[in-house]
């Protein structure tokens, strides 16, 4: 028996490691608002109700009844986003400028392994949102072009996860109590380009832009717990350590604590209720600590000489997060689920920061969303989401860098910026379910 776990275990874990983590535009600053189909289709809702292999990417409690599964998913994400100013700038590119790259995919995948009636084991590869920005040097800001003056400019960023999860049902008296743990292994890449205009405020200007991919790798935990406080009514939250990263070296220059970018702890509870036996409605929150990470929340002003990089130095500015998620699930017959969900999530940029989040301008409020579940055969299934973000901006005054007559910087009377999003994103995956008793790796059938 150990040997076939070890066996899968290794298969799985050698799928999920070889997929790309790609870039895209995310709901919960650069979270996804949910992994995989399922989650996706029901808004980012359900930490109190999994039903398929991605469950440890949300609560590592769910798996704990599931049938043997694996599943493999994609997702296909289109963003649309950039910035427009009014008045004279002097830090940015004026006008209406958009960023290219709309297109990217986002893998996932994941794989339940059954212990016995009240126990399970499981492993999930899946991966945020990150950021990505792509703009021209066509936007003219001298010397160079550019957004920022220093030709072609932008942000990718990508952080991939692999999972291993171990849960355990009790029987108490207040209603069965599961509890699961995932240690989790992290890694991010960055890229940053068309910023070393900003060299003379920069605590090493030789690691500040243009410098390629960097690697960061890393790692936490995350842990949950489901409540079954009645036979139709559940409970469950789960919560994440932050994702303690390697600093990105090639870019000390620029992010805050030379390079350190962890990935923010977070944590989530919601409520599950069966209407009927074949009717689930769901309702989470979720907040994620970006405030309590240097590189994300320290102030983004003022920029002062040699002040980019330091331990104390400008961030991002994002404040904490809250979302809400409503879901609904509709098992119509034993070949078709329908699913949708609705998700709202605060926006983590400050008015004040607006300048530097041209960058990265993650402003999704509103998401709303839709779904099914197809099994053409006994095994075998096929799931689809969409979702759709719709238009946000931000308006906020331009923000100047240290100068001879402002010793501290401060904001541009004449000018605001306003960078923008939209997005929509369609997600396709596959599930396969070993019939009980069958032990084989591959599948013998579909």
């Amino acid at each position: 028996m150990q040997k076939h776990i070890s066996r899968r275990f290794a298969l799985a874990a050698s799928a999920l490691l070889l997929a790309d983590a790609s870039s895209a535009i995310a709901g919960d600053g650069y979270f996804m608002i949910g992994y995989g189909p399922r989650q996706k289709a029901l808004g980012g809702a359900g930490v109190a109700d999994q039903r398929d292999a991605m469950a440890i990417s949300t609560n590592p409690a769910g798996i704990v009844g599931l049938e043997r599964q694996f599943q493999q998913g994609v997702d296909i994400v289109n963003g649309d986003r950039g910035y427009y100013t009014s008045g004279t700038p002097a830090v940015v590119a004026p006008g209406y400028v958009r960023s290219g790259r709309a297109w990217f995919p986002v893998p996932n995948g994941g794989y339940v392994q059954p212990i016995d009636e009240k126990s399970a084991w499981s492993v999930s590869g899946y991966v945020n949102g990150g950021i990505n920005t792509s703009y021209d040097w066509h936007h003219w800001r001298g010397p160079n072009g550019g957004p920022f003056g220093g030709g072609f400019a932008g942000v990718d960023l990508r952080q991939g996860f692999i999972s291993m999860a171990y849960a355990r049902r009790f029987d108490t008296s207040v209603g069965p109590i599961t509890l699961g743990f995932a240690p989790t292994m992290a890694v991010q890449m960055l890229n940053l380009q068309g910023v070393k205009t900003f060299a003379p405020y920069s605590s090493n200007p030789w690691e500040l832009s243009d410098m390629s991919y960097d690697w960061s790798w890393g790692g936490g935990v995350r842990a949950g717990l489901v409540w079954g406080v009645t036979d139709r009514f559940r409970f469950g939250f789960s919560g994440s350590t932050p994702m303690w990263m390697s600093r990105l070296d090639k870019y000390s220059g620029i992010i805050a604590d030379y390079g350190r970018l962890n990935i923010p702890a977070n944590m989530q509870a919601g409520l599950a209720y069966d209407v009927t036996p074949s009717l689930t409605l769901m309702a989470d929150w979720r907040h994620i600590f970006y405030s309590m990470e240097r590189s994300t929340g320290n102030p983004s002003n003022p920029i002062t000489i040699s002040s980019l990089g330091q331990t104390a130095g400008p961030g991002f500015d994002w404040t904490d997060v809250d979302a809400g998620a409503i879901g609904a699930e509709w098992r119509y017959s034993p070949s078709l689920t329908l699913r949708a969900g609705y998700h709202y999530t605060t926006n983590p940029i400050r008015a004040r920061s607006v300048t530097v989040n041209i960058l990265t301008p993650i402003l999704m409020r509103h998401h709303a969303s839709i779904g099914a579940n197809y099994a053409f055969t006994r095994n075998s299934s096929l799931d689809f989401a969409f979702v759709y973000g719709f238009k946000n901006a931000m308006t906020g005054p331009e923000w100047l860098p240290q100068t001879p007559a402002l010793p501290f910087g401060g904001p541009n009377p004449f000018a605001t910026v306003t960078p923008w999003v939209e997005a929509w994103e369609m997600n396709l995956g596959y599930n396969y379910k070993w019939d009980v008793g069958d032990n084989s790796i591959i599948p013998t059938h579909f």
